[in-house]
């Protein structure tokens, strides 16, 4: 039997961290499945899904733990593998907007009404091509129960963007 492992890394950016993250699950009889890194503000953050067998689980989580002293911490969530898949209906929301506090909590709030799932979420802050100022740009994977939802959360969206002063375009199957 397998287990997952859903971890968060964070340390000062240097080279090799990946290489590090990644011997460290070899040794320890782990199996990188997927990951989503980035620098960020002078540090290298990410988040990785590994399998490890059950017997094996805790003696990697505190070799990965262990990474501290090399500077990267290291969060983790350990669960059973689960072979279950859902029958949910994707979408990918991508926004475009005058940068200013307050767009993602709309966005989300949204979302969040209508029980709508986000799966992934990636947003930069950008110089605008004319006219200066800069943007904020957001590209955001849902998923939903029911496509007849989305019809609900396209509607609530052009409610908000004009208050927000952002385009926002959702696009069913994804």
């Amino acid at each position: 039997m397998l287990s997952n492992l859903v971890m968060t890394i964070i340390g000062p950016d240097r080279p090799g961290l990946v290489q590090l993250v990644a011997t460290t699950l070899v040794d320890h009889g782990g199996n990188w499945l997927e990951s989503r890194m980035g620098h960020l503000g002078g540090q290298f953050a990410g988040i990785i899904r590994a399998e490890v067998a059950n017997e094996r689980a805790e003696e990697l989580i505190a070799a990965l733990q262990g990474l501290e002293p090399q500077g990267l911490r290291v969060l983790v969530h350990h669960e059973a593998a689960s072979d279950s898949v859902g029958s949910a209906v994707s979408a990918t929301l991508e926004l475009v907007g005058n940068d200013r506090p307050g767009i993602l909590r709309a966005v989300s709030g949204v979302l969040a009404t209508h029980g709508v799932n986000v799966e992934e979420l990636a947003s930069e802050r950008v110089s605008a091509p004319m006219g200066g100022g800069t943007l904020f740009q957001a590209t955001i994977r849902v998923s939903v129960s029911d496509a007849a939802v989305l019809d609900l959360v396209r509607a609530d969206f052009e409610k908000i963007a004009s208050d927000l002063m952002v385009d926002l375009q959702l696009h069913a199957g994804s």
